[in-house]
């Protein structure tokens, strides 16, 4: 007997409409990109999407930066216990 409480993301179809709905919402944005008007002060600031793929950009940085930076700070796994 499985008694164990069964949560909505735990069933594949639910994660796989959640992506979806993920992947239009970020399309529509991005497709929304092209009806307003920018102030920019840089002419590249002005390109289709560049706010998305800069901020995808620095967020993929971010990540690998600090996996780097984790190797540096990190203690050994029996510091406390010394």
């Amino acid at each position: 007997m499985n008694d164990e409480k069964r949560y909505w993301l735990d069933e594949r179809r639910n994660v796989k409409k959640v992506l979806l709905a993920l992947y239009i919402v970020c399309g529509v944005l991005l497709l929304l990109d092209l009806f307003y008007h920018k102030h920019v002060h840089y002419p590249f600031e002005g390109w289709f999407g560049f706010y998305g793929i800069y901020g995808f950009v620095a967020c993929v940085i971010l990540v690998l930066l600090a996996k780097e930076l984790r190797k540096l700070v990190s203690r050994s796994e029996d510091y406390y216990d010394r």
